[in-house]
């Protein structure tokens, strides 16, 4: 039996798409192996979204290639955002690899393509379950448009049994993904919205939780919002990107909102959804970024106090709009000072939001064990470590809270789950 393995860097779509690319070579007859060196195929699932991904993946393909050279008969693929429409001078840079495959694609040169994507056999308890591909949005620094192409939307019927048939498989919570999920179904034939399919999931028996990401500010509706605040099954928790929090700098991006929209656009998330849990990205030291700008977007993160914040510094991708109008100008130990302000604000405004669920009981999703200690999650996305005797994983246990620190929280069983 060959044996494959599968090297992800990324974001949640990449490992979606490893998860389910392993599904597939497994239907093949390939088994899994955690080394690369014991390998008959090796699959690089690669991510170029910034400088460090990029720079990751080549020193992993740089590092293949004494391997692929002792070994000629191992089978080296690529697929992920770097593989663009350019072949011949990846092919050219990289010649020890012998296939490229788009990002969400098939490896066709194995055989006839299948339904694609492949659902997990075995699910974990927690699913990532991709409902569209590609994004319209264009925004100037972002590559992922050119290598994943225009919006493309499966239909909810292929969804809901999809997910359906996970849940007979044993996942208890999944998370739609999309590079714009909000925008997904304007291009099917009934143009039906994420609310829509919220609710047919909402009705799947045995589904425990629905999760949803990464929305885009402009394409939140009301509809989607009372969604999150009506349907039982969908978590309290929203991944709103703002990238920055002032105004010109947002235009330069791309991004068709004002900080000022981004504002009464949390305040109504806010009104409407009970203890709600949000999650944004930021991108510090993009081209002419003063210090008074920056400061307007540690103004929106002080204000808004958000339990999640995702921070990167600049770095221009060849292809983006930004790469080729705008100087990269922000010296890179400036953008390290921004970044680093962003860290430090974040992680006193969660120690103080976590502080305040100490002594509470929480409803956690147990994912798996880690060294000692079961580990899981609330509706709210908090991470929350417990000890427990016998087999918890894919359970809902009430925990209570005895320990809280910026970035888990740590609590006991309560008695009525034993």
């Amino acid at each position: 039996m060959p044996n494959y393995h599968i090297w992800t860097i990324g974001c949640q779509m990449n490992k979606s798409e490893s998860e389910r690319l392993g599904g597939y070579l497994e239907q093949l007859g390939f088994q899994a192996v955690a080394a690369a060196e014991q390998a008959d195929l090796i699959v690089l699932n690669s991510c170029v979204v910034r400088q460090s991904a990029e720079n990751r993946v080549i020193n992993k393909l740089s590092a293949l290639r004494s391997l692929k050279s002792l070994r000629p008969d191992l089978t080296l693929a690529v697929t992920g955002c770097l593989v663009n429409s350019h072949l011949g001078q990846l092919k050219q840079k990289f010649p020890h690899v012998d296939y490229f495959f788009e990002p969400g694609g098939c490896p066709q040169w194995l055989g006839e393509a299948p339904s694609w994507p492949v659902a997990p056999e075995h699910p974990a308890p927690s699913v990532f379950v991709p409902i569209m591909q590609g994004c319209n949005n264009f925004c100037t620094y972002c590559i992922v448009p050119y290598r994943r192409g225009r919006e493309r939307s499966r239909p909810v019927t292929e969804l809901v049994a999809e997910v359906s048939a996970l849940v007979c498989r044993g996942a208890r919570e999944v998370t739609l993904l999309g590079q714009n999920v909000d925008s997904y179904g304007h291009d099917l034939p009934e143009q039906p919205d994420l609310a829509d399919l919220l609710h047919e999931l909402n009705n799947i028996d045995g589904l425990a939780r629905i999760r949803f990401l990464t929305s885009h500010p402009k394409d939140m509706t009301t509809k989607l919002i009372d969604a999150v605040a009506t349907l039982d099954k969908v978590c309290e928790h929203i991944s709103l990107p703002l990238q920055a929090g002032d105004d010109d700098i947002l235009k330069l991006m791309g991004r068709d909102y004002t900080a000022e929209k981004y504002r009464r656009l949390i305040a109504e998330i806010r009104d409407s959804v009970s203890d709600v849990a949000l999650s944004t990205d930021i991108i510090v030291g993009f081209p002419g970024e003063t210090e008074e700008q920056f400061e307007h977007t540690i103004d929106v993160l002080a204000e808004t106090g958000f339990d999640t914040v995702h921070v990167a510094a600049y770095s221009p991708r060849q292809g983006t709009i930004a790469a080729r109008e705008l100087e990269d100008n922000i010296p890179p130990q400036e953008k390290r000072r921004r970044l680093d302000k962003v860290e430090q604000l974040q992680e006193n405004v969660v120690a103080e939001i976590n502080q305040r669920l100490l002594g509470q009981t929480l409803e956690v999703l147990v994912e798996g064990k880690k060294e000692d200690k079961w580990q899981g999650r609330t509706r709210t996305g908090k991470l929350v470590f417990f000890s427990g005797e016998g087999d918890c994983r894919g359970q809902l246990v009430q925990i209570y809270i005895e320990k809280a620190s910026p970035w888990s929280l740590q609590g006991s069983i309560e008695a009525n789950n034993k």
